[in-house]
Parts: C-alpha cells; structure tokens; sequence
C-alpha cells in the first residue's frame, strides 16, 4: 500500500520556522515529481512548491517564495519544506503530493497532476 505521511506541522508564532518532512511508503518515488500544498478553511488547496524528480528544478508559489525550500532525499525516499518567516496567512493544512508517472512532463503546481496525497498536517501560525 501506497503512503505519504507528513509530519511537523504544529502551533508558531509569526516568524519562526518549521520544517515539513513527506515520508513515503510502499513504493519509490525516485522517478517522479512531488510538492506540496495546502488549504486553508474555506479555501480551495493551493499550491505551495514542487520539485523534479532529480531536484533539478524547483518550484514555490509567489506568496512562499524566499521564505519556503523544498529539497528531497531519494534515498530515503522523503520530501521536505522549509518555512522561515512564517505568516498567519499560512496557517493551513499542508499535503504533500507525488506524481504517479515517472519522468513525467507536466506542470508541476497544477493539483491535478499528482495522484498521490498525504493526509495533511497542520500548520497553525498566530499573530
């Protein structure tokens, strides 16, 4: 069975950081695409960053970027985000996402390119 188990989400207060890790189980996704998103209350999922299957390119929303990092480890077959500066418009619950496709070429922020999904984490920032 397929997994993408997220952790580190908690409570922060505006400015401080967390870092997001995307354990994924049951398959490798050396091969594939994978990013995160997230959705807040009321609030349609939206994409946050992605990255290549190989790291090469990565990508970050306009509202993340300079803030978040995404990396990944094939080895261990995890994802992870880095939020510095973190704002109360991110509070949110993040997913992280995988593509089922190796080596696939398509866009990476749209949600419907990844059919793998985490069952979120929560990420709370007060003000």
């Amino acid at each position: 069975q397929v997994q993408l188990v997220e952790s580190g989400g908690g409570l922060v207060q505006a400015g401080d950081s967390l870092r997001l890790s995307c354990a994924a189980s049951g398959r490798s996704f050396s091969r594939n695409h994978m990013g995160w998103f997230r959705q807040a209350p009321g609030k349609e999922r939206e994409f946050v960053s992605a990255i290549s299957w190989s790291s090469t390119s990565t990508y970050y929303a306009d509202s993340v970027k300079g803030r978040f990092t995404i990396w990944r480890d094939n080895a261990k077959n995890t994802l992870y985000l880095q939020m510095n500066s973190l704002k109360p418009e991110d509070t949110a619950v993040y997913y992280c996402a995988a593509d089922g496709r190796p080596y696939s070429g398509g866009t990476l922020t749209r949600v419907d390119m990844y059919s793998y999904w985490g069952q979120g984490t929560q990420v709370t920032v007060s003000s």
